[in-house]
């Protein structure tokens, strides 16, 4: 039975990753800070085979076997303005576990960003050679390019994993992420604003050409990005940097009504500025090109916005991954 540790694995993906690990039949690690497992309610019930504090990780990697590593830990709140802190999480961490995995010549695979796209003047090609030129919005993207840069250096000086695969993940959504509160994504705002209030407030667009409501973004259900993980792992991609979307971006309308329409309540949308702070930063619209991961062989369809809505809700209502 091989065992993979997974970083971040009392968050929202990594949680996912660690319990369809299992019900493939590998034996898990699950690394994190040791007091986000104790405080991260509806993820009590995935089952955590052996727990490592985030903080001894690399200490016990010195003494302890794994045949890979899925590195999915970070600090992934957009609006953290602390760069030594987001620079020590999202980077140095980053660099430790890749320099093990080179060493001991095990799969490394990690979490990128989207982020790192910014306002999305330069596309959203995952053309490793246009990575250096990417202008991201706020320091955790710029975290998130600065390893991405870093990974593809250490590669050129022939210091790599065995096989390494990173992934930008673009807005993921589904059961197990209530824990990140502001930062989760808006269906569950929206599930408990709709169940308090008959209604559901979205910022309003403040971009010429742009309707209150209709900003885009690539909405991707959590379960296709751990398959899209696994794939990577057991199908063995050599290497490269990956988007990791649906390819098709879609309204916050769109989204807030299709969690209406689940939740049997009649449509109720009011619309507010976005926060000042914000708006600099604010993307009005993303979308995940595909063709480079989909060249490799990936053929499971991604699951629709309607369809990853429905599954959702039924989720929250039960509070159960299933």
């Amino acid at each position: 039975m091989k065992t993979i540790a997974v970083t971040g694995a009392a968050g929202f993906i990594g949680s996912r990753t660690i319990l369809e690990l299992q019900k493939r039949g590998y034996k898990t690690i699950s690394v994190d800070a040791v007091e986000h497992f104790q405080t991260r309610g509806e993820l009590s019930i995935i089952p955590h085979e052996m727990i490592i504090a985030r903080e001894g990780f690399i200490k016990w990697l010195l003494s302890h076997s794994v045949e890979a590593i899925f590195h999915l830990g970070a600090c992934t709140d957009t609006t953290e303005l602390d760069e030594n802190y987001l620079r020590q999480i999202n980077f140095e961490y980053s660099q430790a576990i890749w320099s093990h995995c080179a060493r001991k010549k095990i799969p490394l695979i990690y979490a990128s960003s989207a982020a790192t796209y910014g306002g999305g003047e330069n596309g959203y090609d995952d053309n490793e050679d246009a990575i250096p030129t990417l202008q991201p919005l706020n320091p955790y993207g710029w975290s998130k390019q600065a390893f991405d840069i870093w990974a593809l250096s250490e590669e050129r000086a022939g210091r790599t994993p065995s096989a390494w695969s990173g992934f930008k993940f673009f807005n993921v959504y589904g059961w197990g992420e209530k824990h990140k509160k502001k930062m989760a994504s808006v269906i569950v705002h929206a599930f408990h604003q709709i169940n308090a209030t008959g209604k559901m407030k979205l910022f309003r667009s403040h971009k010429a050409g742009i309707g209150d409501g209709e900003q885009k973004r690539d909405f991707i259900f959590v379960e296709d990005v751990v398959d899209v993980l696994l794939f990577a792992y057991e199908k063995s991609i050599r290497r490269g940097i990956f988007n990791l979307g649906t390819g098709q971006a879609r309204t916050f309308l769109d989204l807030i009504r299709a969690t209406f329409m689940n939740m049997g309540r009649t449509e109720n949308i009011e619309f507010i500025d976005t926060p000042e702070i914000l708006r600099a930063r604010y993307q009005y619209f993303t979308q995940a090109e595909m063709g480079k991961l989909l060249s490799l062989g990936y053929t499971r369809p991604f699951t629709s916005l309607e369809d990853g809505v429905a599954r959702y809700v039924s989720q929250l209502k039960n509070n159960s991954p299933t």
